[in-house]
């Protein structure tokens, strides 16, 4: 079965960093765009980041300079490096997988930014 597993969410205060991982098994990892997604209370799923099985990358505007997306096609895992972290940023971060049109999820993991 195709999985996706997220990890490193968590409590940050405003100002800090966190690292996202996400490990991917059922999928022929290096053939797939990988993305970032994350869904705020009361929001829309919205787009953070993607990178191409190539290692292309795109931010949305609002991580743009904070966040960094990369992916380790060797350990079949994709992360997101957090920096600058604001209360807005908070939100269940889900990972995706994406090869034509097939696509998977994962169960998403909490990141919340407080004081």
């Amino acid at each position: 079965q195709v999985q996706l597993v997220e990890s490193g969410g968590g409590l940050v205060q405003p100002g800090g960093s966190l690292r996202l991982s996400c490990a991917a098994s059922g999928i022929i990892f290096s053939l797939n765009a990988m993305g970032w997604y994350r869904q705020a209370p009361g929001k829309q799923r919205e787009l953070v980041a993607t990178i191409s099985s190539g290692g292309i990358t795109d931010y949305a505007d609002s991580v743009k300079g904070r966040f960094t997306i990369s992916r380790d096609n060797a350990k079949n895992t994709v992360y997101l490096r957090m920096n600058r972290l604001q209360s807005e940023d908070t939100a269940v971060y889900y990972c995706r997988s994406t090869y034509y049109q097939n696509s998977n999820w994962g169960q998403g993991t909490q990141v919340t930014v407080s004081s």
